[in-house]
């Protein structure tokens, strides 16, 4: 089977690098696209592993946002003329969603931002298949008029990297080191927002804090902010305690031990909540209670391996899909 993965953001990176690795060991083709972003070429290329590069993020407005997505879905439809793919995977790309769905190919969707609105009303009423945590409610689902089927696992999307992770890059940012990663501002679901730069500076009379910027690296006195590319999950092993608004991130720190501090920035914290129930160091909190909750947390980190080996694999669930679909397909052939 041609299996097409489309990734968006850095984390869709590594989500869908650990499923063409299992995909392909089984025997399928996968095709690997994203679009210019600052966090997808450089971890592509850092996990050394090849995309083709699509289109690329423009969030200046709502108007480049449409302009950049439709330029997408033409470049997609010139790409796979003549090589049409049989299965499109994303975690929720609007841009592929809508190609696969004119092309009336399987879509296979993976979310765990049930708040992400615009995102998935454009997607999941179109996927025949729906991978989620079972830390995020069926009815978060279903007020998106889904019609495919919902596949749930017990676990978070992270673990299909973390599971077996070995941190393939040491740091030397000194110890004990405080990790603060800046909200996503530009993302269309962001309502409202925490000045995570001033949190930053808060800390540091704790330890060596890092702050890791998403669009522009300035400067911050006291505060190293890196210039490049970080593999978030090796620097989650390293750190003493993290910071942030409970991303990607958050649960690459806590999957590993590392104590996690999540802002109250957004409404709905399922996958996190859900972590935090089975014993993951992850804690939620007020901006203004950040550095006293820093300092009792500071330095306290897990051992996690017994809790991560019993959570779930979304790659199992999603290769499981891919298997019967394939089977479906070989069967009405020899028919």
């Amino acid at each position: 089977m041609k299996i097409w993965y489309d990734a968006c953001t850095g984390k869709h990176v590594r989500y869908g690098v650990a499923i063409a690795k299992r995909l392909k060991a089984l025997g399928h083709e996968v095709i690997l696209t994203t679009r210019k972003h600052p966090d997808t070429l450089p971890l592509a290329e850092f996990l050394k592993e090849k995309f083709i590069v699509v289109g690329r993020y423009n969030p200046k407005s709502l108007l480049t946002r449409l302009k950049e997505g439709t330029r997408r879905q033409l470049l997609f439809c010139k790409i796979f003329e003549r090589n049409i793919p049989d299965i499109a995977i994303s975690h929720g790309s609007v841009d592929q969603c809508r190609v696969a769905f004119g092309l009336g190919k399987p879509i296979i969707c993976t979310l765990d931002t049930p708040y992400a609105e615009a995102v998935n009303r454009l997607t999941l009423p179109l996927a025949n298949y729906i991978i989620a945590s079972k830390a995020i409610p069926i009815k978060a689902l279903r007020v998106y008029h889904v019609k495919g089927e919902i596949v749930r696992f017990d676990g978070v999307d992270e673990v299909a990297w973390i599971k077996d992770f070995k941190p393939i890059m040491r740091y030397n940012f000194g110890k004990p080191l405080i990790v603060v990663r800046q909200i996503e501002e530009k993302a269309v679901y962001t309502k409202e927002t925490v000045d995570m730069a001033a949190l930053a500076r808060n800390l540091r009379k704790l330890g060596n804090v890092v702050f890791l910027s998403r669009y522009h690296r300035k400067r911050i006195r006291g505060i190293t902010v890196p210039k490049e590319f970080v593999d978030s999950a090796s620097l989650m092993a390293q750190a003493d305690l993290f910071i942030g608004a409970g991303g990607t991130i958050t649960r690459e720190a806590a999957l590993q031990g590392t104590p996690a501090i999540v802002v109250n920035a957004f409404r709905k914290q399922h996958v996190n909540d859900f972590l935090a129930r089975k014993g993951f160091p992850i804690f939620r909190t007020e901006p203004s209670k950040v550095p006293r909750l820093a300092e009792k947390l500071l330095g306290k980190k897990r051992d996690v391996k017994s809790l991560l080996a019993r959570l779930e694999n979304p790659v199992d669930a999603i290769t499981n899909i891919v298997e019967r679909l394939a089977k479906k397909v070989q069967d009405n052939v020899s028919t």
